[in-house]
């Protein structure tokens, strides 16, 4: 039975509500108990580019995961559009970037999107409609005619964005979305961040690079050791380049 969205005037896109993980790993008998996250609450609003920031193994991508419904909370509560989940019927508002998307390079990306589109029962018709319309909104317009393995760094990330655009989500949901990229790629990537987040997209993203939040966040929130440490907004930190990283610096060495 498909299960039911509640549909609320919320200005939430997602939250989570006083979340604990704990991962159970037994091996030769042995139970070994290892914190994700501990009694982290976070909520997104709608509209917002909203930074989650930490050094490796602070809980980013566990945070994600909760989000995504992939991983069930130990304890607390993680909603999507004032939907607990997990619920299926919700993930249709979500589009998901991981940190290493597998692209099959073989293909053209018209192919790419059109494979993703079959494989998520997106119709004939609407994929012929929405496809052309993503690849023009990355930025791949040029591109479209060479398969994967010719691209970049740069165009495989804005290639990999577009998967989880294909379906026209609310929410975006990226796992370290620059990582990796060169001074040009970090630009375009901005830029077509910028761009959607104008159109009326949410976007929660994890990163390492805080000159990137700092340049396209409203808020940021600082996880250290599976905590959440502090939340800022921008008022916190515009006008001062660097600011942020200061702000981060003193945060985790307080």
């Amino acid at each position: 039975m498909r299960e039911a969205v509640i549909e609320t005037s919320s200005t939430l896109a997602a939250e989570l509500l006083h979340v604990t993980k704990f991962y159970r790993r037994r091996h030769l008998g042995r139970l070994t108990v290892t914190r994700g996250i501990e009694d982290v609450s976070l909520d997104i609003r709608k509209g917002e580019v909203y930074g989650l920031l930490g050094l490796n193994g602070a809980g980013k991508t566990t945070t994600i995961k909760l989000l995504l419904g992939l991983l069930f909370p130990s304890a607390g509560e993680a909603r999507l559009f004032d939907t607990p989940l997990p619920n299926r019927a919700i993930m249709h508002r979500i589009g998901y970037l991981p940190e290493l998307p597998t692209l099959y390079k073989y293909l053209t990306i018209v192919e790419l999107l059109n494979l993703y589109g079959e494989l998520s029962d997106m119709p004939p018709d609407q994929r012929r409609a929405r496809i052309p319309q993503v690849i023009q909104d990355i930025g791949l317009e040029p591109h479209q005619k060479k398969h994967l393995r010719e691209y970049s760094k740069g165009m495989l990330q804005r290639a990999g964005l577009a998967q989880a655009l294909l379906h026209n989500p609310d929410l975006l949901i990226l796992d370290e979305p620059v990582s990796g990229l060169d001074p040009l790629g970090l630009k375009e990537m901005r830029s077509l961040l910028q761009r959607l987040n104008a159109q009326g997209k949410t976007i929660f993203f994890s990163s390492h690079i805080i000159s990137e939040a700092e340049k396209l966040c409203h808020r940021v929130a600082i996880l250290q050791d599976g905590r959440l440490d502090r939340v800022f907004e921008r008022r916190e930190w515009t006008g001062r380049d660097g600011r942020l990283e200061e702000l981060f610096l003193e945060t985790i060495h307080a």
